[in-house]
């Protein structure tokens, strides 16, 4: 499904030539769920946004599917069938939200369909399909937008980074379910919710931007609780 070679990225930016992630190796089977986890600065975002095309890797290569995707651009990849759902999500001034989400499906959504997709985010069709994509909208709202649009693209790989940041309780339990429900498509999450971790098939721990464990979450949240525990006995 999704191979990662020897993957590095040193960033230009303020401190040049400083080492973000360091030869990461990895192989995501199909129709699987993978979170990554980690520190702060430990190169979570940069790995998913590499995977993504919006970042250029410094070395080594991306293959999907069999295909060598390395130098393909955002587009390419998302016509290939991945999709991306940022932390932060974008505006888009003047679009209203029924038709970003008739561009993410490619095709026509009578009011039926535009309710079901919204439902499932927590939002009221009646309350949003002619709101405008705008800064008027919150963070929260912002967020559960950019999940439905990944939900109408019906790609073969979602990357959803840190879905969780800035909304309420009730729309992250709502969330899990999402999560729960996808289940004909491979989907990597970055998160340190304790629930996402738990929908998880594999869990991916990055650390000073490298792999510090990998393995199927029965194993590796054992292994991160522990170091919890031992993190907080030093504290003492």
């Amino acid at each position: 499904m999704l191979e990662i070679k020897n993957l590095s990225y040193f960033s230009n930016e303020n401190n040049p030539d400083k080492e973000i992630l360091n030869d990461i190796n990895l192989t995501l089977k199909k129709n699987k769920t993978y979170v990554i986890t980690g520190p702060n600065g430990s190169g979570k975002s940069t790995l998913a946004k590499l995977i993504m095309g919006i970042l250029q890797p410094t070395n080594g290569s991306i293959i999907f599917n069999e295909k060598d995707i390395t130098t393909y651009s955002i587009n390419e990849r998302a016509k290939l069938g991945i999709s991306y759902a940022f932390q932060t999500p974008v505006t888009f001034k003047g679009i209203k939200i029924k038709d970003i989400l008739n561009i993410a499906s490619g095709t026509q959504n009578d009011f039926g369909q535009i309710c079901d997709i919204l439902s499932k985010v927590g939002l009221c069709a009646k309350d949003y399909i002619n709101r405008p994509l705008d800064n008027t909208l919150s963070g929260g709202e912002l967020k559960r937008i950019e999940i439905a649009m990944t939900l109408c693209r019906k790609s073969i790989l979602n990357i959803f980074d840190e879905p969780e940041a800035g909304i309420d309780l009730w729309s992250f339990d709502n969330l899990i379910d999402i999560f729960k429900s996808l289940k004909s498509c491979t989907n990597i999450i970055v998160s340190h919710q304790k629930k996402i971790l738990d929908l998880s098939d594999y869990i991916i721990v990055l650390k000073n931007g490298k792999i510090e464990k990998f393995g199927k979450k029965d194993e590796v949240i054992p292994f991160l609780e522990n170091k919890n525990c031992a993190r907080l006995v030093r504290s003492i």
